[in-house]
């Protein structure tokens, strides 16, 4: 799974990394340990692209309680297509996410230990979302929402877990935001690994362990550990 991420990018420089239209609405700072339910840099296409946000974990239009979206910060690739939680949005509401790389946790070691995954240029990397958009029935208030979906592991993720984030390189970005409904047969070739991204990793601190630290002691190396590429 992929529940934490970062975002150190401003907006316009995302926005000219993927030739975007413009910005209409942004992360104001440095976000090095974002967490679900906080609002996440996402690129939605209603006709032009622009640089948005949208809190994490979907809230599906049909769900009575917006707390559902806390239990759907991600989606499997391979059964997307059918989970009612994300069929109709797979259909009709996909968006890119965009971070400049994501934690994940060793689980074969006690405790469990974090590493950072980033490309090695430091560029930032649009992950396939999806979004969608609930209102609340009391006051009308409209809550946009997204989730990341997830694939097996490439080389560089296999020996540490066995989902990563789907990464899209730009001729797929194109085809997962085309706006019009897609059907799964040319979606879901999309969904596989990224072994094109210069990924690099390393260790980190246990400080990135509680969202509540969002600083940038949690994207720093531990001394002994060197930087894995692939």
């Amino acid at each position: 799974m992929c529940g934490r991420v970062t975002i150190q990018t401003p907006a316009l420089a995302i926005a000219r990394e993927l030739n975007l239209a413009g910005v209409r609405s942004a992360i104001e700072r440095p976000r090095y340990n974002l967490a679900p339910t906080q609002q996440m840099p996402v690129v939605l296409n209603d006709g032009t692209r622009l640089l948005d946000t949208a809190r994490w974990g979907l809230v599906p239009s049909w769900a009575k309680d917006p707390a559902l979206g806390n239990k759907l910060i991600n989606a499997r690739a391979e059964t997307v297509a059918e989970k009612p939680s994300f069929r109709s949005a797979f259909k009709r509401r996909r968006c890119l996410v965009l971070v400049d790389g994501w934690f994940e946790w060793k689980q074969s070691t006690k405790p469990k230990t974090p590493y950072y995954f980033h490309r090695k240029d430091g560029r930032p990397m649009a992950f396939a979302g999806l979004w969608e958009e609930w209102t609340a029935p009391d006051t009308g208030e409209v809550l946009r929402t997204c989730t990341i979906l997830t694939t097996g592991p490439n080389a560089v993720m296999a020996p540490i877990h066995d989902r990563m984030p789907v990464i899209l390189q730009p001729e797929a970005q194109d085809i997962w935001l085309r706006p019009e409904p897609q059907e799964a047969t040319t979606l879901q070739p999309l969904l596989v690994p990224d072994e094109a991204s210069p990924l690099e990793l390393w260790e980190v601190a246990r400080v990135v362990n509680s969202p509540t630290n969002d600083v940038a002691a949690c994207v720093e190396r531990v001394a002994s550990q060197a930087p894995l590429l692939v």
